[in-house]
């Protein structure tokens, strides 16, 4: 999995506001139904989401994600270990029930 194909993947979508765009994080809030439709694309792309799961996160995820906040209930995580890399793509939904802020990380 190349990071930069995951961002160009993010084009497709409509950003409420994009907030970073660089080589190795992109972040950005997207809202309503367009949320969904980034899942549908995050599962192509990674697989299932490591969190919520009924397995819990193995070491190298929670150390990864613990650098950037750590994961709580209601959140999404998308984990890809590459070996001595790893993306990770984290949604954060907003208290208004409208909004996620979406994180893609590649460590």
């Amino acid at each position: 999995m190349d990071f930069n194909l995951v961002r160009k993947d993010m084009k497709m979508f409509s950003f409420e506001a994009l907030r970073t765009d660089c080589d190795n994080f992109f972040e950005g809030v997207i809202v309503g139904q367009e949320v969904e439709k980034l899942n549908g694309q995050l599962k192509n792309l990674f697989g299932e989401p490591v969190y919520p799961s009924k397995e819990r996160l193995a070491h190298k995820v929670r150390q990864t994600v613990d650098g950037f906040g750590g994961v709580m209930p209601g959140q999404t995580l998308y984990f890809k270990d590459l070996g001595q890399d790893s993306i990770l793509a984290m949604l954060w939904p907003w208290k208004d029930g409208q909004r996620t802020t979406v994180k893609i990380i590649q460590k």
